[in-house]
């Protein structure tokens, strides 16, 4: 329902989204990654046609962002970062006012607008002036203006931003449920919401997409990913190092802690395929030798470490070198010929995707 294609966007001689391509399902939550600078924001910008494109195409449900704007804006809803509104309108009178743009009057209206209130708990403060929000219900009130008209497709940019715990929960639920029939897209910088609510997740660092695969492609690429973690009683560290040392695929345990007769072992694995059958072997290690233990788990990894290892400095400035040794500078190749400019001004009101002539 969302589609990208070589997606590129040039800021002067600044190269900021280098041919980016990916595709989002009915069905799909896509989480969508990014250190600052990266290029994230760009992108988003340019998937709800608020910024033109310098190269590529982008299709939403089939209608070209830029050729077919009306029509492709009709069918998603748009959370845009700090959540932007009217602050001389009420909750409510927002809400009302987004639905007559959206094309909806009367009976349906209504109801579109009290359905927006109830999921998203917004019924306390529907008669509050904007501006006297505080940032969560703010959040909330224009998440309520994305979902008003039930479309099929939304774009979300940091959703739970100012939130509290407990709103936290109910809005990635929320999220959860309405991805089971929408194609969904969501820009954060929380993993643990990536983990929480995503089937699929992109990375993008230095302008280029890194990674897209599902959360737990992506927590196997972390070097503790497939670790048998175990704590032993009444046994010797350097016992364990001789017994672990007969298992083919165990790599070299490593002594974690040691507390009051007890020892926690990390023994790696070798090969990450056969992850269970080393937890397997671990565990009729310990029972031949009648070693008692507490607790035996096999790591499952961590995506924080692997984001920081896909975009951390060291490889942003080497494919910078790069770069720059291959004659290929930024500079070569602006202004690109393949600019397209987007019928649609850029001026257009920042919060939401309307998708009828205005009133």
């Amino acid at each position: 329902m969302i589609k990208a294609q070589n997606v590129q966007k040039w800021f002067g001689p600044n190269l900021a989204v280098d041919r980016v391509s990916f595709e989002v399902s009915q069905g799909e939550v896509l989480g969508f990654l990014g250190p600052n600078g990266a290029g994230k924001s760009t992108t988003m910008r340019m998937l709800t046609g608020f910024l033109p494109l310098s190269g590529g195409k982008i299709t939403i449900g089939g209608h070209d962002i830029e050729e077919e704007p009306i029509a492709a804006k009709s069918i998603f809803g748009y959370l845009p970062e700090n959540a932007p509104a009217y602050t001389d309108m009420n909750v409510q009178q927002f809400l009302a006012f987004t639905a007559a743009i959206r094309g909806l009057s009367g009976p349906a209206k209504d109801e579109a607008v009290e359905k927006a209130i109830a999921t998203c708990h917004l019924g306390r403060v529907r008669g509050q002036s904007i501006d006297t929000l505080s940032k969560g219900y703010l959040h909330r009130t224009c998440f309520a203006q994305a979902i008003l008209h039930d479309p099929p497709i939304l774009i979300l940019d940091e959703p739970t931003d100012g939130l509290d715990p407990n709103q936290k929960h109910e809005m990635r639920e929320l999220i959860k449920e309405m991805g089971k029939d929408k194609a969904i897209i969501v820009s954060t910088h929380i993993l643990e919401e990536v983990e929480a609510i995503c089937t699929r997740v992109i990375i993008i660092d230095q302008g280029r997409l890194v990674f897209n695969g599902t959360p737990a492609e992506m927590r196997a690429k972390s070097a503790t990913a497939g670790t048998v973690v175990v704590k032993i009683q009444g046994v010797a560290f350097k016992d364990v190092e001789q017994a672990v040392a007969s298992l083919p695929n165990a790599g070299k345990p490593s002594l974690t802690s040691e507390h009051k007769g007890a020892i926690i072992v990390s023994i790696p694995i070798r090969d990450n395929k056969k992850k269970d059958s080393l937890a397997a072997a671990v565990k009729a290690l310990l029972d031949a030798r009648n070693w008692a233990f507490d607790e035996l788990y096999t790591d499952s990894g961590r995506l924080d470490d692997v984001f920081r290892a896909i975009t951390s400095l060291d490889s942003a400035k080497k494919e910078a070198d790069q770069r720059e040794t291959s004659g290929s500078s930024p500079s070569a190749n602006w202004p690109a010929t393949s600019v397209r400019r987007s019928p649609m001004s850029s001026s257009s009101f920042s919060f939401c995707s309307w998708g009828s002539s205005p009133l």
